[in-house]
């Protein structure tokens, strides 16, 4: 059984929970958000999904879930780990899976997403997730070697509308067309709509937010009464 199949196996129609805070919030620390990854795995999560070096490096030490890192960075439209050095950074701090931004945007570095892969999977052991936005992302991300994609730029890069909650259209058209796994990611705000996902094809479905930002979440409850 090769590494992929094993990892991807282990995530199979689980959680992955994505633990990151904003830079200047009072959560944005290394520590804290590996505690709230150790929470997520009490809670039955398959797997985790990290932002940043440090977050990333502690969880991988901490945590014997297969993590999903990235490293977010730059203000241009392609921030998630948007270039090759990036990604190197965030398999070498243990991440086992890297997650880039897959769409078919210019990187910042001027590689293309081919040419990025091809040098990852040179230096390094890492799977590759592809954060897509559509459907051409996508299939653009598998023909170019990802392991697996995401939605999670669904309705960020400009193909698709933002809709309140997951793209299940996406998740759809996305597991009746790609060969490798369809990870559902992007405003999943309920257990309702995690298994909607799971049920348009998701192998995998992502919450972040609802889960692990609690000045959202508060911000749900004080808006609601404030009606």
């Amino acid at each position: 059984m090769t590494e992929s199949t094993t990892v991807f196996e282990s995530l199979r129609g689980g959680l992955i929970v994505s633990c990151q805070a904003y830079p200047g919030e009072p959560m944005r620390h290394a520590e804290t958000m590996t505690q709230v990854a150790e929470a997520a795995v009490a809670g039955g999560a398959v797997g985790i999904r990290a932002q940043g070096l440090a977050d990333i490096a502690l969880i991988h030490e901490r945590v014997r879930l297969p993590q999903i890192g990235l490293w977010k960075d730059g203000n241009d439209d392609v921030f998630i780990t948007p270039t090759l050095r990036h990604a190197l950074a965030v398999a070498e701090a243990g991440a086992e899976v890297v997650a880039l931004d897959g769409t078919r945007r210019r990187r910042p570095d001027g590689l293309t997403l081919a040419e990025t892969l091809t040098r990852l999977r040179t230096e390094t052991n890492a799977l590759i997730m592809a954060d897509c936005g559509s459907l051409d992302d996508a299939m653009a991300a598998e023909q170019a070697g990802a392991d697996c994609v995401g939605t999670t730029l669904s309705g960020y890069s400009g193909e698709r509308p933002k809709l309140d909650g997951p793209d299940l259209e996406l998740i759809e058209q996305i597991a009746g067309s790609l060969s490798v796994p369809v990870i559902a990611e992007g405003r999943i705000h309920t257990p309702a709509q995690a298994a909607a996902a799971k049920r348009a094809g998701a192998h995998a479905v992502v919450v972040g937010t609802a889960i692990t930002h609690p000045t959202t979440i508060t911000s749900w409850f004080t808006g609601a009464l404030a009606d």
